[in-house]
């Protein structure tokens, strides 16, 4: 029978299946921590300051982080690799790099010209106003980690 691949042991596969997965999520963690204070900088509330003074906006926030690190785990986890291929495709995978990155990228512009669109037609709904209640805060923070979440788990599971 012709052999696919090297085979390898059982330790080395999980050993390199173990690194991609944590060189992903760190690459991924970072466009988050991007992401994050892309918004931070581009909408007007204070999110930093007012998720602090309340406990269930905190709570809203660390659940929120909490789902975007599991599906960036999880997608880091399933993402497609080389077995067997030489090491450092293996582990870095530039073109599953490149893809994560612009497909983050195109996902945040597009989220901020949907939100400004939404904005202009709902001129009755002042969104501003959440930054009133510190709860409103980390709901809304809550929100956009999921949704970075999602987009890097997306990115991440794309085939190429």
């Amino acid at each position: 029978m012709v052999e696919l691949s090297t085979s390898d042991p059982y330790y080395v596969t999980l050993a390199l299946w173990l690194a991609k997965t944590g060189i992903l999520v760190l690459v991924s963690g970072v466009l988050a921590w991007l992401g994050v204070r892309a918004m931070d900088a581009l909408t007007p509330l204070h999110e930093r300051e007012r998720i602090g003074e309340s406990p269930i906006a905190t709570a809203w926030f660390i659940a929120g982080f909490f789902i975007l690190i599991g599906l960036v785990i999880h997608g880091g986890a399933t993402a497609p690799g080389v077995v067997g291929g030489p090491v450092l495709e293996n582990l870095i995978d530039l073109r599953r790099l490149g893809l994560v990155a612009a497909s983050f990228v195109v996902s945040l512009l597009l989220l901020l010209a949907l939100f400004l669109v939404l904005d202009k037609v709902t001129p009755k709904i002042s969104f501003i106003r959440i930054e009133d209640d510190p709860q409103a805060v980390g709901v809304y923070v809550f929100g956009y980690l999921v949704f970075f979440g999602l987009i890097l788990h997306a990115a991440l599971n794309s085939p190429l």
